[in-house]
C-alpha cells in the first residue's frame, strides 16, 4: 500500500509582498537562525510526496532549499490565489497542501488531519473554533478549473473562493501551531 503523502503535492506560499515587514521577504527573514521558509519546509515535507515553493522574487535563494520554484502566472501580485493557482498548475498529484512561509510552527499531521476531514470536498481548509486559515488547505487538483474561472472573473479572496468551489473547515486544537510571523514585533522573544 502507497504511504499517505504519495498523493500529496505540498506547496508552500512564499510570493508575497511582505508589506506589514517593511517590503522584506518574510520566507528569508530570520527566526532562531534560519530563514523562515527553512522551518516552513522542515515541518511540511515529511507530510508530502513533492514540494514545491512559490516565491516572486529571490528566486535564486528560494532554489538554494532544493524544491522546485514557481512564481505566479497573473500579474501584479494577486495574492495567495495566485501562488495557489501555480501550484495547481504544477501538481501532479490529486492533491495540493498548501501553507505559508512565515508560520514556522505548522503541525506534523496538518497533511492527515485536513485528508480526514476533506471527505467528498474539494477544499479542507484549517479552523480553530471560529478563527479561520485558509492559507492551510488541502486542495483536491480538479479544483483548478474552478479557481481559473474565479480568477478570470477578477476574484482574489481566498475566502470567498472557497466560500463558493464548497470548501470545508477542519478544527484543529492548537492555534500556536498557526502563529503567523508578518511583523516585525511578531519577531521579538
Amino acid at each position: 500500500m502507497a504511504a499517505e503523502s504519495d498523493a500529496i503535492t505540498g506547496l508552500i506560499l512564499a510570493g508575497g509582498q511582505g508589506s506589514r515587514l517593511g517590503g522584506a521577504d518574510k520566507g528569508l527573514h530570520p527566526f532562531r537562525g534560519r530563514p523562515l521558509v527553512a522551518h516552513a519546509i522542515e515541518r511540511l515535507a515529511p507530510q508530502v510526496s513533492q514540494l514545491l515553493i512559490s516565491a516572486n522574487r529571490n528566486l535564486d535563494a528560494y532554489a538554494a532549499f532544493g524544491h522546485p520554484v514557481l512564481t505566479d502566472r497573473l500579474p501584479g501580485h494577486a495574492g495567495p490565489l495566485a501562488g495557489l493557482d501555480a501550484g495547481l498548475a504544477a501538481c501532479a498529484t490529486p492533491l495540493l497542501l498548501t501553507a505559508p512561509c512565515d508560520s514556522p510552527f505548522l503541525p506534523d499531521d496538518l497533511a492527515s488531519r485536513l485528508r480526514a476531514g476533506l471527505g467528498t470536498h474539494p477544499v479542507a481548509y484549517v479552523s480553530i473554533g471560529d478563527d479561520e486559515h485558509p492559507v492551510f488547505a488541502l486542495v483536491r487538483s480538479e479544483a483548478h478549473a474552478n479557481l481559473d474561472a474565479y480568477l478570470a472573473g477578477g476574484g482574489r479572496k481566498m475566502r470567498e473562493w472557497m466560500r463558493r468551489v464548497g470548501a470545508v473547515a477542519v478544527d484543529f486544537p492548537d492555534p500556536e501551531a498557526f502563529r503567523n510571523f508578518n511583523t516585525a514585533e511578531s519577531f521579538a522573544p
